[in-house]
């Protein structure tokens, strides 16, 4: 298996940020969920993990933030790395200290505290008041629908409102690497649009590097630089997201565009789309 390139030209010339080397996840000492996994996040990327429900993309997140030790799973072959640091036995916490933060799918934000509260909630780990309250007006000028909602309990705002507060809470921490599992779940297509847009902004303006495992490929490919197509808790395809995104294979099977009868994927019997782990 071959290292992918790396997302965009800027970081044609430098390591990646993090680095995940053929790793195999296991849940409850049986069930084997990620087979060989390998992807790359380059600094100031915006990298696509893509693929149907159950295909493994939530899992890759957890395995790379180490959340997965609450579900009773564990990388048990292959390796990940921060800027060129083991990183599979840290803690979430330690991760979150070295800048890796994950917006998991279904918000959680706190029902019963205020937006500002979840807010704050994201800087637990930091001390530098100055700073956090400079980090806090930041979110609002990121998004100034957070800020007229303040005082408000974060039960009682939109789905909209509640994933640009997890994002918010996110960039409390001051992260360098934001995992983002399905950020367009259950919204309106406006308001998926808006919090893509944000997501774009941060990483030109702050440089944050991003993984976006999302189920809605032609959003993310949109706004990615570089994407990679899960299947069955592997990598089957992968690639800058323009060529993705003109691909007929992804379009046919992704993108719901294509000559022909549509198929489903327990139908195909196989693909012309590249299995690199046959290779």
């Amino acid at each position: 298996m071959t290292d992918s390139p790396p997302a965009n030209a800027s970081s044609a010339t430098a390591a990646p940020l993090i680095v995940v080397n053929g790793i195999e996840v296991i849940y409850n000492h049986v069930i084997l969920v990620l087979k060989g996994v390998s992807l790359q996040l380059p600094e100031r990327g915006i990298v696509a993990l893509l693929g149907g429900n159950g295909a493994g993309k939530t899992t890759t997140l957890r395995a790379i933030s180490n959340l997965l030790r609450g579900e009773r799973g564990e990388v048990t072959k292959g390796s990940i790395e921060l800027r060129g640091e083991r990183i599979e036995n840290l803690s979430p916490a330690d991760l979150v200290r070295r800048g890796v933060v994950q917006v998991m799918e279904g918000r959680h934000c706190f029902a019963h505290l205020t937006i500002e509260e979840n807010l704050l909630t994201g800087a637990y780990t930091r001390a530098d008041k100055g700073e956090i309250a400079a980090n806090l007006e930041k979110v609002y000028a990121y998004f100034p629908r957070l800020k007229t909602r303040r005082t408000s309990q974060a039960a009682y705002t939109s789905g909209g409102e509640q994933q640009m507060c997890a994002i918010g809470r996110a960039i409390m921490c001051n992260p360098s690497i934001v995992l983002l599992d399905e950020p367009s779940m259950g919204l309106a297509p406006q308001i998926v649009e808006e919090v893509f847009n944000i997501v774009k902004d941060l990483n030109d303006k702050e440089g944050t590097t991003f993984l976006l495992a999302e189920q809605n490929t032609n959003m993310a490919l949109k706004y990615a630089n570089y994407g990679y197509i899960m299947e069955s808790g592997r990598i089957v395809m992968d690639g800058p997201a323009q060529e993705l995104a003109s691909n007929e294979d992804v379009k046919e099977f992704y993108l719901g565009v294509g000559g022909g009868e549509r198929k489903s994927f327990r139908d195909v019997k196989s693909y012309k789309r590249r299995k690199r782990w046959l290779a």
